[in-house]
């Protein structure tokens, strides 16, 4: 659904976890320092990129209009609201927002019930 999932490093997206519309995932950057060149098209000898593994945890949700830069993991549990940028770790079960995004409180994990059942159901 529009989103976008690009770079020289890893994406790992685990079980239950969700991008909305117009999710960007960067794995890296290129330099702005002006020490070397940009661009896609020119060869790698010549650029310099800043990033690294992305991964996204068991059940994390991850609202629209969001970027993510890596180098991240972005933890277990994790709801990110809409419009946020994620340029560090986030520890699992947190709700988080902004840019760059902030942890607001903690997330419930009654859904852990809800997998069981589901997980249970599908086995039989």
């Amino acid at each position: 659904r529009n989103a976008h999932l690009s770079g020289f490093y890893n994406i790992t997206i685990h079980s239950f976890s969700s991008l909305a519309s117009y999710v960007v995932i960067y794995t890296a950057s290129d330099d702005y320092t002006g020490k070397k060149l940009t661009g896609q098209a020119i060869p790698q000898s010549y650029t310099d990129h800043i990033g690294g593994n992305v991964s996204i945890g068991k059940h994390v949700i991850i609202g629209t209009g969001t970027t993510v830069i890596g180098e991240c993991i972005i933890g277990e549990g994790c709801s990110v609201g809409s419009k946020s940028m994620v340029n560090k770790d986030l520890e699992p079960w947190g709700i988080f927002a902004g840019i760059p995004c902030k942890k607001l409180k903690d997330r419930k994990k009654d859904l852990l019930v809800l997998e069981k059942e589901f997980l249970d159901l599908n086995i039989k």
